[in-house]
């Protein structure tokens, strides 16, 4: 179980940069079907372009997926540079676009759901394992839980702040999803440590 509970870790990690790089794919196709000619020549580049780095990312992850926790540390620092790359055009693609607000909030929105989602997903999938731990090894493990599923709601009502005001820049956006990114990472991370301190030695 020890190794089993870290591999929740890189697991929940990778899905909410999955799911979130659909969101944002799926957002950006769906403004890119109303573009004008000349628009949509370079969106369907960028669709393109953000596909390949989804893929490449799944594919390096599928690679990952049976592999201890030595082999998924190697993957995820292999993984972080494609996320980032991915993440930059997605910014780079904003910048450019000026003031497409409306795709912007569009897009947030989407990714906000995308990440809340995540948060959502890996409280349950934790919940789950914690049933399998003996009464003992729990406090700290059910802790964890709360604190991950307040952590969540807090950035969640964050998110939601910068969905009702509108017309914030998409570096103030990407700011936000970043810093709701890092506190799921850290949060996956305790309960991650939790479930793996609370199993039985031996």
């Amino acid at each position: 179980m020890p190794e089993h509970s870290s591999v929740h870790f890189y697991l929940n990690w990778a899905k909410e940069r999955i799911d979130e790089m659909d969101a944002a794919l799926a957002s950006i196709e769906e403004k890119a079907t109303q573009a004008s000619a000349d628009t949509k020549v370079k969106g369907d580049q960028l669709i393109a372009d953000l596909k390949q780095r989804r893929d490449e990312f799944q594919t390096s992850l599928k690679a990952q997926v049976e592999a201890g926790e030595a082999a998924w540390e190697r993957a995820k620092a292999d993984l972080e540079p494609q996320w980032n790359g991915f993440e930059a055009q997605v910014k780079a693609y904003f910048e450019s676009a000026g003031k497409q607000i409306e795709q912007q909030q569009a897009t947030f929105k989407d990714i906000a759901a995308a990440q809340a989602r995540a948060w959502r997903e890996a409280a349950d999938k934790f919940h789950d394992a914690a049933g399998q731990v003996a009464a003992a090894g729990r406090a700290d493990l059910d802790a964890a839980l709360k604190q991950m599923k307040s952590d969540a709601s807090e950035a969640e009502g964050r998110l939601e702040k910068l969905k009702q005001a509108g017309s914030a820049s998409w570096s103030v956006l990407s700011a936000a999803l970043t810093e709701s990114r890092k506190a799921f990472d850290e949060a996956n991370h305790a309960t991650s440590n939790a479930l793996r301190d609370s199993a039985p030695k031996g």
